[in-house]
């Protein structure tokens, strides 16, 4: 059996956390564990000598759910005042 590289586990740790994501019925705690997962793919990214289509995909989804969480809790703190 073949042994498996460091940057392969991170890969499956990316995956893993995208995966946990879409069990969140809350959907900001999706977006924030999402993020995460899209952060460690970016790093996964890298790690393949820069692997622009993985990282390029998860910047974008990053960007996505940073600008809709802050969007949520900036809307969130104009209600409270």
């Amino acid at each position: 059996m073949a042994a498996i590289s460091f940057t392969d586990w991170v890969g499956y740790l990316a995956s893993l956390i995208l995966m946990i994501s879409f069990l969140m019925k809350n959907f900001n705690t999706f977006r924030i564990i999402n993020s995460i997962g899209a952060i460690v793919f970016i790093i996964y990214g890298i790690m393949l000598a820069i692997s622009w289509p993985i990282i390029i995909t998860n910047a974008f989804i990053l960007g996505v759910n940073i600008y809709y969480l802050t969007k949520h809790y900036l809307n969130s703190d104009r209600r409270q005042t």
